[in-house]
């Protein structure tokens, strides 16, 4: 099909501000990536640095050197994968009586839930239930509180609804329960809403600081967010140790230490995405589109 001239201009103007808008995104991560694999003398000589030319690992190997970095990391994969299994389960078998149009008082329960997306009780109230429940300086205050999103419960109780009525009402006739129809049938056609909304609630916890610093008080159960404020925002950087090395080994300075910390506290989480892209779009629009 031909487009006019107008069109061609409209398309090469979204194309260079889509470029434009992405290289803005692409360089501060660059520069990170490539400060903490540069040497120390080349990032305090040229301050900013895209493309090293001396390479180090010198920031990993003194942030590894003590099992501060390594825990917090161990806790944060472990809170990730625990906490998106629990979040999906009580998603999904609250979402999937909700999308039934026999289900009992269910009107009232959309309007609850509803009501939680424009308010909530606020930072005590939540600290006060979380300290009645005893749930201070457990992982569980992290994952409890959020357990059911109230948007994604929406998105995925309007996908459930469009699956068709058919698969049930013949799953049903060849004996099977609700719970049965929820596993064995409605389930395995759901991988692409399943899969972004499970990459939704991985990236919440992976990212867990706030909640974090509220409810955990042992230093030794911190996530990794925690660390890497503690690192950029305090200056904390002395969390590696400097006794294990030989007499030649200088400790990096505090920048590498602090980009290396921040590439150890990204890319994890990243590479997880382009498993899940195919999925991505289809699962949020399927979801969104009935009302």
């Amino acid at each position: 099909m031909r487009t006019s001239i107008s069109g061609r201009v409209f398309d090469l103007f979204i194309v260079a501000f889509s470029g434009l808008f992405g290289l803005i995104c692409f360089v501060p991560f660059l520069y990170v990536v490539a400060a903490s694999f540069t040497a120390p003398e080349e990032l305090l000589r040229k301050g900013f640095v895209l493309f090293p030319h001396s390479f180090s690992l010198d920031g990993y190997r003194y942030i590894f050197s003590t099992p501060t970095i390594t825990r917090s990391l161990v806790v944060t994969i472990a809170l990730a994968a625990i906490g998106t299994l629990i979040n999906l389960l009580f998603t999904v078998l609250m979402a999937y009586p909700l999308a039934r149009s026999d289900l009992f008082g269910r009107r009232p329960l959309m309007l609850m839930i509803v009501f939680t997306l424009i308010f909530s009780g606020g930072m005590i109230p939540n600290y006060l239930v979380v300290k009645s429940l005893h749930l201070l300086d457990s992982y569980w205050s992290l994952v409890l509180p959020g357990l059911i999103n109230a948007f994604n419960l929406i998105v995925l109780k309007n996908f459930f609804q469009q699956l068709p009525d058919g698969l049930e009402e013949s799953a049903r006739i060849d004996g099977c329960t609700d719970f049965g129809v929820l596993f064995r049938i409605v389930l395995p056609l759901s991988g692409s809403a399943l899969a972004t909304f499970g990459l939704f609630y991985a990236v919440g916890h992976w990212n867990t600081f706030f909640n974090a610093i509220l409810y955990l008080n042992d230093a030794d159960k911190w996530p990794i967010q925690v660390w890497l404020r503690q690192i950029i925002i305090l200056s904390q950087a002395g969390i590696g140790d400097a006794s294990s090395f030989d007499d030649s080994f200088v400790v990096p300075p505090p920048a590498i230490i602090k980009m290396a910390v921040i590439v150890i506290s990204t890319v994890p989480i990243l590479l997880i995405y382009p498993f899940l892209q195919k999925h991505f779009a289809k699962g949020v629009l399927l979801g969104s589109v009935k009302g």
